[in-house]
């Protein structure tokens, strides 16, 4: 009984690899007939396992999906990428009480080798702190839009963007991905009427039904949606993912005390208590008041529109030293 549970286990992992085998080449992999094959196929099909049979020159089988979840097969490698993917969507994100309960559902079937390897990736798989108004997203609204997306069908849709924003009329639009970035969901879209394209927070849209025709999806800027993203909010218009403003300075700080505040910038040390600091933002106002938030002196090697960005905001800096108000007390 053992070794013929073995087996199964043993053909249940290769029919898994997603392809066609043929029933020669399964009886070679396990050592055994293609009799044995065929009868422990028949095994599988009993424990609710749909494996379908093609027809060809060897004749072959297929494991296809079904109607529910039967029991699957990982390898040890496979079990702790699905263990930490599983602790890192525990934290914070919309799917988190299932995936809580998942996670503790693997690791209690797990060798005590793979949970002691589990127990010790905790400790690492940590999102970082989400800002206090990051709001909470309505699952149902995820599969709705995925939905779309995944027809390729429009989309009409009410967009608040803000709590003194009141509704606007309904957007249309084609969907084409959804993303999340620093703990926000976004819809990456086609808007029909602006003819552009644009990214909605989720948790600020209410789909309306039914859904509209379905579209041919056109070719996102970048080439993908990571680059897409990633220059949006950067400022850019979508195909380029640097920073529209780069500047260079040198700090009065050493490389340490900058590092690890500087996000993406890059820092040299040139001296124990100098460092070189590299640094992008999506205007050069902005990008002068990041670096001047180190509260140390700053030589500015370039560009020049740095160098003014510095002195317009000293200027405005300064006249708002001068303006006091005076104090109010409560009325008499």
């Amino acid at each position: 009984m053992h070794k013929t549970s073995s087996r199964l286990l043993a053909l249940l992992s290769l029919l898994q690899t997603h392809r066609d085998w043929s029933g020669e080449d399964l009886a070679e992999r396990l050592g055994i007939t293609s009799r044995t094959v065929r009868r422990d196929i028949d095994r599988l099909r009993e424990l609710g396992y749909r494996i379908t049979t093609f027809k060809g020159p060897a004749g072959g089988y297929r494991l296809e999906a079904g109607t529910h979840m039967p029991p699957m097969l990982f390898d040890d490698d496979q079990a702790v990428a699905l263990a930490v993917a599983l602790q890192t969507a525990a934290t914070g994100t919309t799917v988190t009480e299932d995936a809580t309960r998942a996670l503790a559902t693997l690791r209690q079937v797990m060798p005590p080798r793979l949970r002691h390897r589990i127990d010790l990736l905790r400790i690492t798989a940590v999102q970082p702190p989400a800002a206090r108004d990051t709001p909470q997203v309505d699952a149902q609204v995820l599969v709705d839009l995925s939905r779309a997306i995944h027809a390729r069908e429009e989309l009409r849709l009410d967009y608040t963007p803000g709590p003194s924003t009141s509704a606007e009329n309904p957007r249309r639009v084609q969907p084409h991905h959804l993303v999340t970035w620093r703990h926000r969901w976004y819809l990456v879209a086609w808007d029909l009427d602006r003819e552009d394209w644009r990214t909605f927070r989720v948790d600020c849209i209410r789909p309306r039904t039914p859904t509209g025709p379905r579209f041919i999806p056109r070719e996102l800027p970048g080439g993908n949606v990571s680059t897409f993203i990633t220059s949006r909010f950067r400022g850019n218009d979508g195909t380029a993912t640097d920073w529209p403003c780069l500047g260079e300075v040198i700090l009065h700080l050493p490389a340490a005390n900058v590092a690890p505040f500087a996000q993406d910038g890059i820092v040299e040390e040139l001296s124990p208590h100098h460092c070189r600091l590299t640094l992008g933002f999506w205007s050069w106002t902005g990008l002068a008041a990041a670096i001047g938030r180190f509260d140390t002196d700053i030589e500015v090697i370039g560009p020049p529109q740095l160098a003014t960005a510095f002195a317009d905001l000293a200027a405005r800096y300064a006249r708002a030293a001068r303006t006091t108000r005076p104090e109010t007390g409560p009325t008499p």
